[in-house]
């Protein structure tokens, strides 16, 4: 079943990349950074994207509820609605953003009946497109060029001298040597965005993505796990459970998942997940 048509898969792409324009232009001038609890920020461009966003899709799908994460008066919807649900993150690695780097993207997904079925994610630096999901296929486009078709790539199979795994500061700083002991061929590597992350691991640069805090929130797993799954990745907890996206799942508070995640190709988690256990 095809959630939307191509002409309307389309114009998602256009706002969001005109979202992006947006962010270039802004990146450019002063902006206000904000606090918005210990070592969480948002900034003037993370608002300004919400706001383009949330507009944008009210007038393409005007019966359609839309979560934000920087307008907290939307995200009662998730209770609410169950069939179709848009979930937005205007700025994905906002710390990268305001620390000058390159590695933030936008990102919107759709859940039907509590599960991702399309995403899209832009990096407005390098005007990289990628959006998809199980239903259509994975696509990836340049500068606003035509997409064209995206082949995930896996990567070389785990090896006693070869494990790329993807893990962010804070879980590395907590978990780094406990994971070593376990698999001594791992070989870390960071990327700012929860997004771009994911990406890394499509496209077969990493075997692994593994994210133990529990703090992701909704509109930071949508789009990227629509992509993921119509890779063929696998998407689980700790315990290789599926990644649950219905209310009993998700904290009502913040809307962010009670599951530890591990995204990786079928090869990695097989062979990776019960050492990743042991370990943490």
């Amino acid at each position: 079943m095809l959630h939307l048509s191509s002409d309307q898969i389309n114009a998602v792409c256009q706002l969001i990349q005109s979202a992006g324009q947006t962010a270039r232009q802004m990146a450019t001038q002063e902006f206000q950074v904000y606090e918005k609890g210990k070592q969480d920020y948002f900034t003037d461009v993370d608002r300004a994207l919400d706001q383009q966003i949330a507009a944008g899709l009210a007038t393409l799908f005007p019966a359609d509820p839309v979560i934000t994460e920087e307008n907290p008066d939307s995200w009662p919807a998730f209770g609410k609605s169950a069939h179709r649900l848009w979930l937005i993150d205007p700025l994905d690695g906002t710390d990268d953003f305001i620390q000058g780097s390159d590695d933030y993207v936008i990102m919107m997904g759709l859940s039907v009946e509590h599960q991702p079925v399309l995403g899209w994610l832009y990096a407005p630096v390098s005007r990289q497109l990628y959006y998809g999901g199980a239903e259509v296929g994975l696509y990836q486009a340049e500068a606003e060029a035509t997409p064209v078709p995206l082949q995930p790539s896996p990567p070389t199979p785990p090896s006693p001298s070869f494990c790329p795994i993807l893990i962010g500061h804070k879980d590395r700083k907590r978990f780094g040597a406990a994971l070593t002991r376990q698999i001594p061929a791992a070989q870390f590597a960071y990327v700012g965005s929860f997004g771009l992350k994911v990406m890394q691991v499509i496209l077969g640069r990493a075997g692994l993505y593994v994210y133990f805090n529990r703090r992701v929130k909704l509109w930071d797993t949508a789009g990227p796990l629509a992509l993921a799954k119509a890779a063929g990745l696998v998407c689980c907890d700790l315990e290789g459970e599926p990644l649950r996206f219905t209310p009993d799942s998700i904290d009502a508070a913040n809307l962010a998942h009670q599951q530890a995640i591990i995204i990786g190709w079928p090869d990695y988690v097989e062979a990776l997940l019960p050492l990743i256990q042991q370990a943490v």
